[in-house]
């Protein structure tokens, strides 16, 4: 079987490597015109975490993790005010966890596709035609490729489901946040951060900082929009929303890039009645994004994919292994997404009696008990 990916991040390496490992013929196709730097650290653990160790890659991903002492709250003089052990967050999960940036999970991905998969980086989909028999992908210089399957795995913002689905307006799920990611060279920062995610114990906005293995600190951050809007200019954007944030904050506004050097996005769910039409269909984060808030995105990227690519070859047809990817996977990323709404409220209070009641949760999550509860909460189905 010939297959066209389309999306060389999370999910379009994965499966691009497992269907090679099936046999099959494999194209993906990647618009920017070279891997892209930007982005933050996840914590990797949940389906994707044994989806990559059944994939044999556990051992490249875990030689890139970061060891994290914790996940600290402060306040704008920066005093701690909770603190979350990342030893206890491990616990809860059974120790099936790592620490990365997206950016290192996606070299390790590629460090590991088999040489028969092609990747080609600055070729975007224009069009595509499916006649029942055969799809046919058009790029942006005129090129085609025939394929006998063609996966969107393009992100929230799919090429792919538009062409084939329709305008993202029709299944977007806007959460009320934006957010944003950057890197910087900041020594004062770096010595208050290191070894720990630090974050602005804040309302409507927060700002979180961990230090890079090259010494470079790396900044996160969200707040609430009523608007989905991306903005033209992401660096100005971004300084007017954390501007009057203290602690370290205003010293790292000063050093953030300009705006082609600066993550940002609306964050968001995908939710569409069906994931595949005909001889095209999508995973990841362009038929089921769950948003930062529920987490794991990574990882369901990453066991999507294994599930689609095993499915495809259990099948007696690829209509049944469509049928049976979804049939098996879209429960697990529903249960996601609505974790993620659920959550929404709590991973940014919006008063100082939801601070408050976060602050005390975080201390209640060190009983075994709870931790046990924390463990089952945040790991889903």
């Amino acid at each position: 079987m010939k297959v066209v990916i389309c999306g060389a991040g999370i999910a379009g390496l994965a499966l691009a490597r497992q269907l090679a490992t099936h046999g099959d013929e494999v194209v993906v196709l990647e618009r920017s015109p070279h891997p892209r730097e930007q982005g933050y650290m996840i914590d990797f653990f949940g389906p994707g975490y044994d989806a990559a160790d059944q994939m044999g890659l556990l051992p490249a991903i875990r030689g890139v993790a970061y060891e994290i002492e914790n996940a600290s709250f402060v306040d704008e003089h920066g005093s701690t005010r909770a603190t979350m052990p990342y030893d206890q967050l491990r616990r809860a999960v059974g120790g099936r966890l790592c620490s990365l940036m997206r950016p290192d999970l996606e070299e390790v991905l590629r460090q590991h596709l088999p040489a028969t998969v092609d990747l080609r980086y600055g070729a975007a989909l224009t069009g595509l035609d499916d006649n029942g028999e055969q799809v046919t992908a058009t790029l942006a210089d005129g090129s085609t490729l025939e394929a006998d399957l063609l996966v969107g795995a393009d992100g929230i913002h799919s090429t792919v489901r538009r062409l084939a689905f329709g305008e993202e307006s029709a299944f977007l799920r806007f959460l009320g946040f934006h957010t944003s990611a950057f890197v910087f060279d900041a020594p004062r920062i770096r010595d208050a951060c290191r070894g720990r995610f630090a974050m602005t114990d804040t309302i409507g906005r927060e700002m979180g900082f961990y230090v890079l293995r090259d010494g470079c600190v790396a900044a996160f951050g969200v707040h609430r929009a009523e608007d989905p809007t991306l903005p033209d200019d992401a660096r100005r954007a971004v300084t007017e929303a954390y501007r009057g944030l203290g602690w370290v904050v205003p010293e790292a506004l000063e050093h953030c890039p300009p705006s082609a050097q600066i993550y940002y996005d609306q964050v968001a769910q995908i939710e569409l009645p069906r994931w595949s039409a005909g001889r095209v269909t999508l995973v990841g984060d362009s038929c089921y994004a769950v948003s930062l808030l529920a987490g794991q995105g990574a990882s369901l990227a990453i066991a999507g994919a294994k599930v689609l690519a095993d499915q495809l070859h259990g099948a007696p047809t690829l209509a049944a292994g469509l049928a049976a990817y979804e049939r098996q996977w879209r429960p697990v990323a529903e249960d996601k997404q609505k974790a993620g709404r659920a959550a929404a409220r709590w991973f940014l209070p919006r008063s100082r009696w939801e601070l408050g009641v976060r602050r005390a949760a975080l201390g209640l999550a060190r009983i075994p008990l709870v931790n046990r509860l924390v463990g089952q909460l945040i790991s889903g189905k």
